[in-house]
């Protein structure tokens, strides 16, 4: 074998080795988050194993999230609440998690939570309460901006033609079939 073939093989075979073993930003990420979780559940008095671990509990460490939030989100009674431009004068409005940073966190956890053992049917955090609340904070979030959240309108694709049409479209046809 010439030395130019084998250092190249074992160059390309070191990069393979390498990629594997360092992880993505995304499992960085979701295992800091998995950890800070396991220490959020450890310092509750008493300390909740993660097998006694329920939705109460993740709503509770959100919660206890919100005080490291750097996202203004006015009150009712701030003269600024429903402003979608930054406000110009301070307020006493509290700093909040966005709602997108709620929402990538308990997607990285619920991910975590499986790799680490749990079962998909008994997930606290694909639980429908998690999904209330997440939904609650996105409005609310909106509403104090001003800029009221719309949801993308997905693309499908006609087939008979190729082109592109937007599902509300499609959406409007079957409401009128029910009729």
């Amino acid at each position: 074998m010439s030395d130019k073939k084998y250092f190249a093989e074992g160059s390309s075979s070191f990069s393979n080795v390498r990629q594997r073993t360092t992880p993505s930003r995304y499992e960085s990420q979701k295992r800091r988050d998995w950890t800070t979780f396991g220490h959020y559940l450890k310092s509750q008095r008493p300390p909740v194993p993660l097998s006694q671990c329920y939705c109460s509990h993740v709503l509770n460490y959100l919660r206890y999230l919100d005080q490291f939030g750097k996202t203004k989100v006015h009150h009712q009674g701030c003269i600024f609440y429903g402003q979608s431009e930054p406000s110009p004068a301070p307020c006493i409005c509290p700093l909040r998690q966005a709602w997108g940073s709620l929402d990538s966190l308990i997607g990285r956890l619920r991910a975590a939570y499986e790799e680490n053992g749990g079962s998909h049917e008994a997930n606290p955090f694909a639980s429908g309460e998690i999904r209330v609340y997440l939904r609650e904070i996105r409005q609310f979030q909106a509403n104090a901006r001003g800029l009221p959240y719309k949801k993308k309108k997905k693309k499908t694709i006609n087939q008979s033609e190729g082109s592109e049409e937007p599902s509300s479209t499609v959406r409007t046809s079957q409401f009128n079939s029910f009729s």
